[in-house]
């Protein structure tokens, strides 16, 4: 390790072989612009959130953060951590209008840009005729650009995508951390294996319990035993942890899922009360799909209780779901898997993805034997949709 040199960002005399996969944070994004646009809240600790007995922090400043304020956070916890914090609300046209200035300058430099989220995007900038450019040259430059807009970005470079993600995540605020081609393994390895995106709180300890405590001893885990304790995607993470990632940033408008959830100002215990509000949302998320025509085979649920543990659970069916009658049986199906009544609930959720063709479609209807009766509700829910469309959401509602 002593001879990686990942905090020295003007690295470029030494040459770069391979791809380069550059992935841009923007530091603490909300609170940043909130400072941006109010001088007098730099250097202050500043959350943007609701401060209300039932709010949770968006996200907060670096100041707010070296109180242990953090991303999700009940507002009473983070009050009573900092309680001087200045809370502030989102301005959500704000942030669009400068996350839409950062990504326009990773298009300067290269036409493969991937958004993640309004806050971050990968970004090819592996050398080509066309461009010579040093990939450390460029991501200096970059930052150098993010931060004439008013705000700060980490960038993490390195040969792949899990690589430069963790990599951006090393040296927050205004880190640039470069992982040259073949020092992958190396600087991923005394890394903790909670790190890896994918293994979740549980599954870190459960890892932990047995000894594999970074993603060195990740790296160290044969195929029969990375499957045995990673399930189907074992050997996947095992050779992430190695560095080892070939997905390209390959930009993308495909719609991969439709979801929706909905966080409540009281908690929800009774199971009528659960179905009830799942109906609603899920019924929104039919809404949407019908109105993108899509179709998916997986339906998914998601379940945040008082306590802040969120579970989930999917089910994947042969034929193509895209109505509020066809999810709720599913839905009823799920819901025992990640919640028991009784638990206080805050949150629920519901999604579908795997999306089918039209004709893969047509051709699942046609073997379906009830295929008069789905047709019959999609009919219903269409003609729904088009009395809503004309005269707005309230105008019917369903009896759920």
């Amino acid at each position: 390790m002593a001879s990686l040199d990942y905090d020295t960002p003007d690295a470029s005399d030494r040459p770069w072989g391979g791809r380069a996969i550059l992935h841009l944070d923007i530091d603490a994004f909300f609170a940043s612009v909130a400072q941006l646009d109010n001088p007098k809240l730099r250097d202050r600790p500043v959350i943007v959130g609701s401060p209300g007995m039932r709010g949770v922090v968006s996200t907060c400043s670096y100041e707010a953060r070296r109180f242990g304020v953090r991303s999700a956070m009940s507002s009473v916890q983070a009050k009573r951590l900092c309680p001087d914090a200045i809370w502030v609300p989102g301005d959500f046209a704000r942030y669009h209008e400068l996350s839409d200035a950062v990504f326009d300058i990773l298009r300067a430099y290269s036409p493969v840009v991937l958004p993640v989220s309004i806050d971050e995007a990968f970004c090819d900038v592996t050398p080509n005729p066309v461009n010579r450019s040093h990939p450390v040259d460029v991501a200096n430059l970059i930052q150098k650009q993010v931060a004439e807009l008013g705000i700060t970005c980490s960038i993490g470079l390195s040969s792949s995508m899990t690589v430069s993600k963790i990599g951006s995540d090393y040296q927050k605020p205004r880190g640039l951390t470069v992982i040259y081609p073949g020092e992958e393994e190396a600087f991923l390895a005394p890394l903790p294996i909670r790190i890896l995106s994918g293994i979740g709180a549980a599954t870190a300890q459960r890892l932990d319990d047995i000894g594999v405590h970074t993603l060195g001893d990740l790296a160290q885990l044969g195929d029969q035993d990375a499957c045995m304790l990673l399930g189907s995607v074992g050997i996947t993470m095992r050779d992430r942890a190695c560095g080892i990632d070939e997905r390209s940033v390959a930009p993308t408008d495909v719609v991969k899922s439709v979801s929706n959830e909905n966080t409540f100002l009281e908690d929800l215990s009774e199971k009528d009360d659960v179905m009830r509000e799942l109906g609603h949302i899920a019924e929104k998320v039919a809404r949407r799909l019908r109105k993108k025509e899509l179709a998916g085979k997986t339906v998914s649920l998601k379940v945040r209780t008082s306590d802040f543990d969120t579970h989930g659970s999917s089910i994947t069916v042969p034929y193509p779901v895209d109505d509020l009658a066809q999810m709720i049986p599913l839905i009823e199906e799920l819901l025992p898997k990640v919640w028991h009544v009784g638990h206080p609930v805050r949150l629920l959720g519901v999604g579908v993805s795997n999306f089918i063709s039209g004709s893969e479609q047509l051709s699942l209807l046609e073997e379906n034997d009830r295929i008069e009766d789905l047709d019959g509700k999609r009919e219903l829910s269409r003609n729904i949709d088009a009395i809503r469309e004309k005269f707005g959401t309230d105008a019917i509602r369903r009896g759920l």
